[in-house]
């Protein structure tokens, strides 16, 4: 196809499907025509069409093989390159389909001639329905432009299948839903607990037309629906009650530049000059961005690619004049809403009383709504598989995201246990209240220091609600996650100021940004981060910012001119040698000195600190803490460089045990060392959130936690009602005979002892 477009070559193909489509012939008549047209128009030897048929892909047409083969060729899900592309719902594009691991050869069909193979995925409703594939007896790879309108075409012929009631009546209307009980896994997004009925928050948009009759009239009403779309963007972001700050504010924003991003209108152009009409252009970008999405490994890209996703439902309600939302709507209940992906101003539009909480299909920690949501107090479960097929309208949803779990049309034990549970945890949170004001101080009277972890600027209101001594641990990396460009030096000042000075008198320990490994910048330069086979050991943390001091000279600066006035705590994360630390140091030291030369304002003092993370950095610790002013153990991190074992691998989960023998004498020996030197030491991480293994660190002699905000009522309990001295002792004994079952014996002594353990 020479010299052709995408847009014209799939034109040429749309247009003489527009009268078959039209014609009064039965289905199959019709899919013969399509091959040929399709195989004519990109001098193809070989087309065919298969169709998911009882769960098989069933050979419906073909131009090129035998015709005896159809209706008798079949392929399983998986099976061949038809069924690899219709599982994975994506493109293949073979010079030698031989090649592919996946290539099943069927005699019948006589493709033994042909060399070369492509195909797409004919998809309806986000699945695949059937595969349409190509095929040449010379060896060479389809071109883009050839495959671009393969796409096209795909889309347009999943609307005559389904239209000739072709499609799998599963696929048509979704997996059989199963009317019992049905409790479902995920992952936790945002911790609570929440009890209402489903609400699905979009209703599918069916387009009912895809190959437009006049090119330039689509045209017109996609611009008129970026105008009335960017305009309720305009008014969400205007009318978010945070206030004018805040990440959730900057999330807005970079969901607001992708509603005026020139490249994903001028796709969607493109896709109306190809023959198709404005829903059916901003459905087939949206294809596009899905089969892209699943090829993404980076978290932080797919985060955004789920913001394009929401924009282009947004887009297509409003051209096709199918504006109704749950939330447009109305909750009428108490409600969890479930749905595959939210974007940020999505969620926003919900009345936030009657919200009880959201599961979603999709998300991660560092997705956007994920923020939003948080800010809101609203609990979700991401990475719920299927959610959308089990659940139905109306069903009773009980949401428990700390156990990673949703219950769907519970029976009454269930709901009875999940009411009991609720009010268990709302008298305990009011208990927790009323000790805010009282100190954390054992009965032996030690005083522990219990401080909390942050990375919002909202973040520091749990300061005051849980009565803590500080921020711990404030990640600094969380604003260049959610920004869309690098962070300026003045926009990271400004943030740092606001925390500073919402914690008043109370101790702020900003980290160093800790990015690179699986927390990658879709703004930076990717040229060297290359993806790695072990992320969390990579290059990322003081390792990059140290190569990339630019990055970190900013992020000081930014800092010393916030503190201006006040003490300023610094700590760097994955430092594994003491030169490492050193070199932070020194390049602190000369922004400040910088700073002082033009007669700025500078901090009080600058106190340095280091995360001890990598377990080679405890075998210099009497180099390096001479130099310290404190040291945290980052327990998450350190706990799988020890056991060599990933913390997010299902399979090694009994393997990353905090109480461990091995993990407590090792937290021992450091704290006997950081003792001698007289350098205070604390744990940032999961480890000291949870009360038993609170209670263990306590026993090896440390007196610092920096925990989840939600942490501190309980761990504040338990620490009120221990004899620290006493444990001391006992963790002493049992770590000298090396004991394995630590955790066993921490729960019988707590229990013999009286320790509030919840």
């Amino acid at each position: 196809m020479p010299g052709m477009t995408a847009t014209s070559a799939a034109r040429e193909i749309l247009t003489r499907l527009h009268d078959v489509m039209a014609a009064r012939t039965n289905a199959q008549a019709k899919l013969n025509q399509v091959v040929n047209i399709i195989g004519e128009a990109l001098s193809s030897e070989v087309c065919s069409i298969y169709l998911l048929r009882d769960g098989l892909l069933e050979l419906y047409a073909t131009r090129g093989l035998k015709q005896e083969a159809v209706h008798v060729t079949r392929l399983a899900l998986g099976e061949g390159l038809v069924g690899h592309i219709a599982q994975e719902v994506k493109t293949l594009n073979l010079d030698e389909a031989t090649s592919h691991p996946d290539f099943a050869y069927k005699p019948e069909t006589g493709e033994e001639l042909y060399h070369s193979f492509a195909g797409v995925p004919i998809v309806r409703r986000e699945r695949a329905v059937g595969v349409l594939a190509v095929q040449h007896a010379e060896p060479r790879r389809y071109d883009e432009v050839e495959i671009e309108a393969l796409q096209t075409v795909a889309m347009v012929l999943a609307e005559l299948i389904a239209g000739a009631e072709l499609i799998d009546e599963a696929v048509r209307g979704g997996s059989a839903r199963d009317a019992g009980p049905v409790r479902l896994a995920g992952l936790k997004l945002v911790e609570g607990m929440g009890r209402g009925h489903a609400v699905f928050h979009q209703p599918r948009v069916h387009i009912e037309h895809t190959v437009a009759e006049d090119t330039e009239a689509e045209r017109q009403r996609v611009y008129a629906a970026f105008r009335q779309m960017r305009e309720q963007i305009e008014r969400m972001t205007s009318q978010a009650e945070f206030g004018t700050a805040g990440e959730h504010q900057d999330v807005l924003e970079t969901y607001k530049m992708f509603a005026y991003d020139e490249g994903w209108s001028r796709r969607i152009n493109e896709a109306i000059d190809s023959g198709l009409t404005a829903e059916a252009a901003i459905e087939r970008v949206q294809q596009r961005t899905r089969m892209r999405m699943r090829e993404i490994s980076d978290p932080l890209l797919a985060d955004r690619m789920h913001d394009l996703e929401d924009l282009s439902n947004r887009l297509l309600r409003i051209v096709s004049g199918q504006l109704g939302t749950a939330a447009q709507m109305g909750l009428r209940q108490d409600s969890i809403l479930v749905a595959r992906n939210l974007g940020p101003a999505e969620l926003l539009e919900y009345d936030r009383r009657r919200l009880k909480g959201v599961v979603l299909e999709e998300g991660s920690l560092t997705a956007h709504v994920t923020i939003v949501a948080r800010a809101m107090g609203v609990p979700v479960l991401g990475r719920v598989r299927d959610i959308r097929q089990v659940v139905q309208e109306g069903d009773l949803i009980l949401l428990d995201s700390a156990q990673d779990t949703v219950f769907v049309r519970p029976t009454s034990p269930m709901e009875e246990a999940f009411d009991a549970k609720l009010v268990l945890g709302q008298k305990r949170r009011a208990e927790f209240a009323a000790m805010r004001d009282l100190p954390p101080v054992t009965v032996d009277g030690r005083r522990i220091t219990l401080m909390v972890n942050a990375g919002l600027r909202d973040d520091v209101a749990a300061l005051d609600i849980t009565g803590a001594d500080g921020i711990g641990l404030f990640r600094t990396e969380f604003q260049f996650l959610v920004s869309a460009t690098l962070p300026q030096r003045e926009r990271q000042q400004r943030l740092y100021r606001d925390v500073l000075d919402a914690a008043g008198d109370r101790p702020v320990i900003f980290r160093t940004v800790d990015i690179g490994g699986d927390k990658t910048l879709p703004y930076m330069n990717q040229g060297d981060l290359a993806e790695e086979e072990n992320p969390a050991m990579g290059w990322r943390a003081i390792r990059l910012a140290l190569d990339r001091d630019a990055l970190m000279k900013a992020q000081a600066r930014a800092l010393i001119e916030a503190a201006a006035g006040r003490v300023l705590y610094v700590m760097f994360p994955m430092v594994s040698e003491p030169w490492e630390f050193d070199a932070a140091q020194a390049l602190f030291e000369t922004q400040r000195r910088w700073i002082a030369d033009r007669n700025r304002l500078l901090p009080t003092a600058i106190r340095y600190g280091t995360m001890l993370e990598v377990p080679a950095l405890a075998e210099m610790l009497d180099v390096l803490l001479p130099r310290l002013d404190f040291l945290s153990i980052g327990t998450n991190d350190l706990t799988q460089f020890l056991f060599a074992a990933d913390r997010s691998h299902p399979k090694l989960a009994e393997r990353f045990d905090w109480l461990s023998p091995a993990i407590l004498r090792f937290l021992s020996r450091v704290t006997n060392t950081t003792d001698k030197a007289g350098i205070p030491v604390g744990v940032c991480g999961e480890m000291g959130g949870r009360s038993l293994e609170a209670m263990a660190l306590v026993g090896l002699g440390i007196e610092r936690l920096s925990i989840t905000p939600a942490a501190i009522g309980p761990v504040k309990a338990m620490i009120r009602t221990l004899d620290a001295a006493k444990l001391r002792a006992a963790m002493a004994g049992w770590l000298a005979e090396g004991a394995h079952d630590m955790r066993d014996r921490l729960t019988t002594w707590a229990d013999a002892e009286g320790v509030t353990i919840g």
